[in-house]
């Protein structure tokens, strides 16, 4: 059965522009190779179309029965940082087109 939950969207501000994020995908292990990724995190901008997917790195493996991974959890400097890190890398958040997905160190830069 698909998951049709997503998890709730929060809001920021980078430099004076209103974006809106979500997490996008827990950290954990891929199901196509036995290679362990990071989270990521879904941005748009308030009144823009297009969005960006920022990925980051796997980090140190979790503990065996740790909680998921909230929002709430992630910090809100990380996440502006890494918008910030999308913008500069060309994704344009008031143009049309397909989703965009950018890579960021663990600092997100």
């Amino acid at each position: 059965m698909a998951r049709t939950k997503q998890s709730a969207e929060i809001e920021i501000e980078v430099d004076g522009e209103p974006y809106v994020w979500r997490l996008h995908r827990q950290p954990g292990w891929s199901s196509d190779a036995p290679v362990r990724h990071g989270m990521a995190i879904a941005v748009r901008h308030m009144e823009g179309q297009r969005e960006a997917v920022v990925e980051f790195p796997p980090g140190p493996e979790p503990r065996y029965g740790a909680p998921l991974l909230k929002a709430s959890h992630v910090d809100v400097k990380l996440v502006a940082k890494a918008i910030a890190s999308a913008i500069a890398a060309g994704w344009d958040p008031h143009s049309r087109g397909k989703t965009v997905a950018i890579v960021v160190d663990a600092t997100g830069a």
